[in-house]
C-alpha cells in the first residue's frame, strides 16, 4: 500500500470525528481524556521512531537547518492562530496544519516502515479531535452538511502535505536528517503546544491524565509487538 493511500485512514477518521460533532455531544470530560491519550502517541512516536532514526545521521548543519525551520514554522502557525479569530482564521490554520501533518507522516515513512505506521496511529487519533473541533466550528448540528463536506475538504491537505514528501527518501543523507529534524519539531509542538494545552483547558482528573502515559506505552508495546 502506498503512503499516499494510508492518508485515508487520518482523513476517514476526521470524516468521522465530524460527524459524531454534528450528531452528538462530547463531554469535555471525554474530549480531555482522547487529547491526553493521543499526546502519549504522538510523544512517543517522534521519540521512539523518528529521534533515534535521526541520531543515525551525522549531520549536524542539516539537522540545526531543519530543525530551526520546524520551530520557525510552527511559531508562525501559533501568531496566526492569535491574531486571526474566528471560523475563517480556524480553517486556514487548520489547512496549514494538515500539510504540516502530511510532510511529517511522509517523512516517517521515509525514515522507514515503522515509523510510518506508529505516525498513521498517532496522527489519526489527532484529526479524529480535529474534526471534532472543525465541524464545531463550521456550524456544528446546525449546518451538518456544511459541517462535514468543508471537513472533509480541508482534510485534504493532509494527502497534498504526503505528496510534496514522497521524494525526501530518494534525497541525499543530510536533506533526509534535516527532515526528520523538522519533522520532529512539528511533533513536539502539537504535543507541547497543542493537544495538552487544549486538553489541560477541561476540568482534569486523573484517570484523564494518566491516559497520555497509557498512550505512550501502548506505542512502545505496539513497537515492540511489531518488531
Amino acid at each position: 500500500m502506498s503512503v499516499l493511500a494510508i492518508t485515508v485512514i487520518p482523513v476517514a477518521a476526521a470524516i468521522l470525528g465530524a460527524l459524531l460533532a454534528v450528531n452528538t455531544r462530547s463531554s469535555p470530560a471525554v474530549v480531555s481524556a482522547v487529547q491526553h491519550f493521543a499526546a502519549g502517541v504522538v510523544f512517543a512516536a517522534a521519540s521512539a521512531e523518528i529521534l533515534p532514526d535521526l541520531m543515525h545521521y551525522h549531520a549536524p548543519v542539516a539537522t540545526l537547518t531543519g530543525g530551526a525551520i520546524g520551530v520557525a514554522l510552527m511559531l508562525l502557525i501559533m501568531q496566526i492562530e492569535a491574531r486571526w479569530k474566528g471560523p475563517v482564521g480556524m480553517v486556514v490554520t487548520t489547512g496549514v496544519d494538515l500539510i504540516v501533518d502530511g510532510l511529517v507522516l511522509g517523512i516517517g515513512f521515509a525514515a522507514g516502515a515503522k515509523a510510518g505506521a506508529l505516525l498513521t496511529v498517532a496522527l489519526t487519533l489527532e484529526v479524529l479531535f480535529l474534526g471534532l473541533t472543525v465541524a464545531d466550528t463550521l456550524g456544528g448540528a446546525k449546518a451538518r452538511v456544511r459541517a462535514v463536506t468543508g471537513t472533509a475538504l480541508l482534510m485534504l491537505g493532509l494527502p497534498l502535505g504526503t505528496i510534496l514528501a514522497t521524494p525526501v527518501s530518494h534525497l541525499p543523507g543530510p536533506i533526509v536528517a534535516g527532515f526528520l529534524s523538522f519533522g520532529l519539531m512539528a511533533l513536539l509542538y502539537l504535543v507541547t503546544e497543542e493537544l495538552l494545552v487544549e486538553a489541560h483547558e477541561k476540568p482534569d482528573r486523573p484517570w484523564i491524565t494518566s491516559l497520555f502515559l497509557v498512550g505512550f506505552l501502548s506505542v512502545l508495546l505496539l513497537d515492540q509487538l511489531i518488531g
